[in-house]
């Protein structure tokens, strides 16, 4: 383990039974809260960035704070993945399944108008069932998904199965 990944480790906070008994929470806002330790993951995932992306995608809502710089430090734009009725133009929308009932993403139809070469980015890599989901939707409304990436893997969570034939990386593995 290298030192980045040890401080930024350190940054994390666990919150047992959040948001439900026997869940164990990973807290990233103490890391967000540090700007040394903000400004190192948001390098490390610039590190893992897939060669010619043109636009970086971020899964509401912590997603959102990792994918927002990253996509100014690689110079490109930002795309945000809403939940179902956040965004003010017209979407195209996915349906999915969580552990506990399912969810609705959107993006706006017309965010990928050239195709555009896309990395989608989230804080944590748990069921995949999101990621999966905005990937899928992402195609649907043009982009070219050229990888998935993530602050932390919960590995014990088989996270990277829905995500099975995409390149999948994460900052940490936990």
């Amino acid at each position: 383990m290298t030192t980045v990944t040890e401080a930024l480790r350190a940054r994390i906070r666990d919150v047992p039974d959040y948001p439900q008994p026997g869940v164990l929470f990973k807290d990233i806002t103490p890391l967000l809260g540090d700007a040394a330790s903000f400004a190192a993951a948001v390098d490390a995932l610039a590190g893992l960035a897939p060669p010619g992306v043109e636009a970086v995608a971020g899964i509401e809502a912590r997603g959102f704070v990792l994918a927002a710089p990253l996509a100014l430090r690689l110079g490109v734009g930002f795309v945000p993945v809403r939940k179902a009725g956040k965004l003010p133009s017209d979407v195209v929308a996915q349906v999915y399944d969580l552990e506990y009932g399912s969810a609705e993403i959107e993006v706006h139809s017309d965010a990928f108008t050239d195709a555009r070469r896309v990395v989608l980015v989230d804080d944590v890599l748990a069921t995949g069932g999101t990621a999966a989901a905005a990937c899928g939707l992402l195609e649907r409304a043009g982009a070219q998904v050229l990888g998935v990436r993530f602050l932390m893997e919960i590995a014990e969570l088989g996270g990277r199965t829905p995500l099975a034939g995409r390149d999948v990386a994460s900052v940490l593995t936990v």
